[in-house]
C-alpha cells in the first residue's frame, strides 16, 4: 500500500519535506552573481538543473524571504548574467558556508575563503576552487505562482570551464569530479558509488 498526499491540502513546509525528501539526489546550483555596486554574491540552490543541450540551458529557482526575492535571482536579472559552480566533495564545506544569510554588501567569496575568478564571456564571478564552472546569460525569468512564489531563472550557457585532470576530450571522469548531490535536511551524498545499466535496443 501507498499513502496518498494532496499538496493543496498540506502546509507548504510539508509539501517541501515530501518533495525534497523524495526527489533525490538533486544537483546543486552554486550561483555566482554581481551586485550593482560591483561586489560579488554566491549562494547554493538545490532547485537547479540542466534543461537542454541545444541550446545549452540551465535553470535555478529562487524563493522569497519575507516577501523579498532572494539575491541571486535579483542580481542575475539586473546584470543579465550568472555563473554555476559545480560542487565537489573538496568544496562542499565552503558551499555550505555560503548558504547562510549575510548582511547586504558582504562578498561571500571573501567571507568563505574562496578565490574569485572570471571567465571571458561574462562578468559573473566564479569559484576558482570548483572543478567546473558555467558562464550563463539570462534568457528568461518568471514568477511561478504569482509574486509570492519562486522566481525561475533560465540561463544560456555561453562558456564551460573544466579542470583539465577531470576531462578527456568532452568526457568527464566522475571519480575525479567527485560531485556532491543534495538530499533532504542537512544531508548530502557523494557520486562516487555508481552502477551501470546498458540501455536496451530494439
Amino acid at each position: 500500500m501507498k499513502k496518498q498526499f494532496e499538496p493543496a491540502a498540506l502546509e507548504n513546509r510539508d509539501v517541501y519535506k515530501l518533495m525534497s525528501g523524495l526527489i533525490v539526489p538533486r544537483p546543486i546550483g552554486w550561483i555566482g552573481t554581481r551586485r550593482p555596486d560591483g561586489t560579488n554574491n554566491l549562494a547554493p540552490y538545490s532547485f537547479f538543473n540542466m534543461v537542454a543541450a541545444e541550446p545549452a540551458v540551465v535553470m535555478f529557482a529562487a524563493g522569497r524571504r519575507s516577501g523579498e526575492l532572494k539575491d541571486s535571482a535579483a542580481y542575475a536579472e539586473e546584470s543579465g548574467e550568472f555563473s554555476v559552480n559545480i560542487v565537489s566533495e573538496e568544496v562542499a564545506e565552503a558551499m555550505n558556508a555560503t548558504a547562510q544569510s549575510y548582511p547586504g554588501g558582504v562578498d561571500e567569496f571573501e567571507m568563505c575563503g574562496l578565490t574569485t575568478w572570471y571567465g571571458t564571456a561574462t562578468k559573473a564571478p566564479m569559484v576558482a576552487e570548483a572543478p567546473a564552472n558555467f558562464e550563463c546569460r539570462v534568457m528568461h525569468a518568471f514568477d511561478l505562482g504569482g509574486e509570492t512564489g519562486p522566481r525561475i531563472v533560465f540561463g544560456e550557457v555561453v562558456a564551460i570551464h573544466v579542470r583539465e585532470d577531470i576531462v578527456d576530450g568532452t568526457r568527464i571522469d566522475h571519480d575525479a569530479l567527485a560531485a556532491v548531490g543534495r538530499m533532504a535536511g542537512n544531508e548530502y551524498v557523494p557520486t562516487t558509488d555508481r552502477f551501470e545499466l546498458i540501455r536496451p535496443t530494439q
